[in-house]
């Protein structure tokens, strides 16, 4: 009898475990690898074949890249979310000094320098994780005085300055503008003063003003952007070749594999482009199922960010759910022509190792946030229940009523 109950308690106990993983979001992110996955081969098997003689060179690069980057997703998931809190400042000096070490000695490619261990690791991308799980430990421990402008806006602009100006030396303006943008997210979900909020906006809209303006090629890809056509060969060239590639997809698309612009005529399509072959290998209908599974990632995320047990938990999920998000917007805002050129891959769909393993440990920390939040909501329950059943009238048997 023992044995038996013993037995049914591990069944119940699994039960439960298996309750609190948020298997919609588990399914996204397998979905989003999977196509990732199959983009990575159909954009890559040509040039892969030409350079170094086996068309599936980048395919198992970017599937090594896979396994490594789900076993830091299920640490993460397994890790309780707090660890980080304790750890946040270790965490934002080791970025700190890992974004220096690239100024100093990073590798150059495409005329930046972002690179270190010879183009294999790209800090600025670990930099939007370690930079959310620091300011949502920031802001907790502020609390109300955020609304104060001496403990939030100041500290917060000193913070994101230092930040975007190390990534801004390695003349990415791109992803120093989604760390801006999704901490100042952060900032406006902890409750920061409106007044704050706007200064930020108008502040950060003058710097990015400012940071395109002492750029030359930043001035020509506006310029570009704005109309095209009036260099077609030069600066609006990846403009008109990426939205040439979605326009011969069509509804239906020409089938995976089949894309023709992706030889030779849509630069970095295995990048920062992928999005324009994979609208013209898959059409419209496979273009909106990519728009509609980050969607349901975004609600997923912001869902785990409303029902988090803590503040902590609420504005961590929040910034990592922003900062995939965004990016992911940006990266098919570009393709489609409807802002500046800007270089991002698409989360989980570009090939790149540094990009993937941001991407898995946004979703291993959106894992244990939701793990956390279920077990309190269960720790919250049992009590309640044991309470029910000790205040329960006793049954009176059939005998006793006679």
């Amino acid at each position: 009898m023992a044995a038996k109950t013993a037995t049914h308690k591990r069944t119940r106990q699994a039960r439960l475990m298996r309750m609190r993983t948020d298997y919609v979001l588990v399914l996204v992110v397998a979905a989003l690898i999977i196509l990732g996955l199959m983009m990575v081969y159909s954009s890559t098997f040509d040039m892969a074949y030409v350079t170094y003689g086996n068309q599936s060179y980048f395919l198992v690069r970017q599937l090594v890249w896979t396994a490594l980057g789900l076993g830091l997703l299920i640490a993460l998931a397994r890790i309780d979310y707090h660890v980080w809190q304790r750890w946040a400042v270790l965490l934002m000096a080791g970025t700190v000094l890992l974004l220096g070490a690239v100024v100093v000695v990073g590798s150059t490619k495409f005329g930046a320098q972002r690179w270190l261990v010879e183009g294999s690791i790209q800090p600025s991308e670990l930099a939007k994780v370690s930079i959310v799980i620091y300011i949502a430990a920031w802001i907790t421990s502020k609390g109300e005085k955020i609304r104060k402008i001496t403990y939030g806006l100041i500290p917060f602009a000193l913070l994101i300055g230092l930040i975007t100006g190390l990534v801004l030396f390695q003349r990415d303006l791109s992803t120093a503008f989604l760390i801006a943008v999704t901490s100042w997210l952060m900032f406006f979900f902890a409750g920061a003063d409106v007044l704050q909020l706007i200064a930020g906006v108008v502040f950060g809209g003058a710097v990015l003003a400012l940071m395109i303006t002492r750029e030359q090629y930043r001035v020509n890809r506006i310029f570009s952007f704005l109309n095209p056509r009036a260099d077609p060969g030069g600066s609006g060239y990846q403009i008109l070749q990426g939205l040439m590639a979605l326009a011969s997809g069509g509804i239906f698309g020409k089938g995976i594999g089949a894309s023709e612009r992706k030889f030779g005529y849509v630069p970095a399509v295995h990048t920062d482009t992928v999005f324009a072959v994979l609208g013209e290998e898959l059409g419209l209908i496979g273009c909106l199922v990519l728009l509609g599974l980050f969607v349901l990632l975004a609600y997923r995320g912001f869902k785990i960010a409303l029902e988090a047990a803590d503040p902590f938990g609420t504005i961590l999920a929040s910034g990592l759910t922003c900062s995939l998000i965004l990016q992911a917007l940006l990266n098919m805002a570009v393709v489609t022509g409807t802002v500046p050129y800007a270089g991002v891959p698409l989360p989980f769909i570009s090939y790149g190792g540094s990009s993937l393993l941001s991407s898995m440990a946004c979703m291993g920390l959106l894992l244990s946030i939701s793990r956390g939040t279920r077990e309190a909501t269960g720790a919250r329950a049992k009590p309640t229940m044991e309470l029910r059943r000790k205040t329960a009238r006793p049954s009176v048997s059939a005998a006793e009523r006679r």
